[in-house]
């Protein structure tokens, strides 16, 4: 008898502790801290996939918490705008991650992107950032003329905006097709403003994408296609930002070099946001993160980019760019941009 009820009282503490162990393994994860758990964070990002994933590591290592819970879509960064824009009822983003400074403005302007005042921004130059703390420049980045360095030799390559539509380069051009891509609409638009200063009279532009259509091959669906058909010369020059060619060059070893124009590079501000109805905290925790110094260095060391706010030593590759603006009004653009690529999109596109 007495065996019997020592056997029962051990068994019983036995079920009621192999219970107390199925309860810890239903409980939501907290991190250490015993603080709540972190949210998902989703980052809508028209960054080069290299420089999200290698973000996403040290965000993680710095902040376990969110380990698993960062998504990443990459897209075009108007077509970013354009998802935002689709989601405003029941927003899916947290996080606009790389975009031309009139396509956050667009944002800013339809209520898309929520205000804010990081830590980062008294750092930063009034004309890199949003007056009402809605969007912040992260990098400036420069858009130069792209070519395979087997197929032309350096010193054979166009210096200049205008020697893209000579007549010798027709069906060498492949462009990425511009609609989709904030860099393309950026690079196309400046191409009008430039010979339109108010931006009242787009036809000498217009005129001049004609010829620069005449000698296009080819406009590719996205980027990847782009790299793609470039090495495999179907298409031997371009037009593209300077920050994807060298990591496309230096990191995938592909055959592209780059001119800066003789007469100037258009610069955008691309920049970063937090798109209201999202994971805010998540987003402006990882926004934070993104203005961390070591980080910028490291991007601009290892991924090529040049920052808005700026870093203690430039890398080499960036002291010795000689980079050289163009005198571009980004206002005028804003104001156009749409009506200027739906009319090349509509009348001009594979009619030159």
């Amino acid at each position: 008898m007495r065996r019997r009820l020592a056997l029962s009282i051990a068994l019983g503490a036995m079920v009621a502790s192999l219970a107390a162990c199925g309860g810890d393994s239903d409980e939501t994860e907290t991190p250490s801290g015993g603080g709540a758990a972190a949210e998902k964070i989703v980052v809508y990002s028209a960054r080069d996939k290299k420089v999200t994933d290698y973000v996403v590591e040290q965000f993680v290592a710095k902040h376990p918490e969110y380990k698993g819970k960062v998504e990443v879509l990459n897209m075009g960064a108007q077509e970013v705008l354009e998802r935002t824009r689709a989601e405003k009822a029941n927003p899916q983003g947290s996080v606009w991650w790389g975009g031309t400074q009139q396509g956050l403005s667009s944002g800013a302007n339809e209520d898309l992107l929520e205000a804010w005042q990081p830590a980062f921004a008294g750092e930063m130059d009034a004309r890199y950032k949003d007056a009402q703390g809605r969007w912040f420049g992260e990098i400036l980045l420069p858009e130069v003329i792209m070519y395979n360095n087997k197929a032309i030799p350096a010193d054979q390559a166009p210096k200049d905006w205008d020697e893209l539509i000579d007549p010798k380069w027709k069906d060498k051009v492949i462009i990425r097709d511009v609609p989709a891509s904030g860099t393309m609409r950026s690079i196309y638009a400046s191409m009008i403003q430039r010979l339109s200063a108010d931006g009242s009279n787009p036809q000498p532009g217009y005129d001049w994408l004609k010829k620069l259509d005449a000698n296009t091959v080819e406009y590719a669906a996205n980027p990847a296609d782009l790299y793609l058909k470039m090495s495999r010369e179907q298409g031997v020059l371009s037009a593209w930002n300077l920050q994807d060619i060298l990591l496309q060059s230096e990191q995938s070893n592909m055959p592209f070099g780059f001119v800066m124009p003789a007469s100037g590079a258009p610069v955008l501000v691309d920049g970063v946001a937090v798109i209201k109805g999202g994971n805010s905290e998540g987003a402006k925790t990882f926004l934070e993160f993104l203005y961390d110094g070591t980080l910028r260095a490291s991007l601009a060391k290892d991924f090529f980019q040049i920052p808005a706010v700026p870093i203690a030593e430039q890398p080499e590759w960036l002291a010795n760019l000689g980079l050289k603006p163009m005198d571009v009004d980004w206002d005028v653009i804003a104001k156009h941009e749409t009506e200027w690529i739906n009319h090349w999109n509509a009348e001009i596109k594979n009619k030159g």
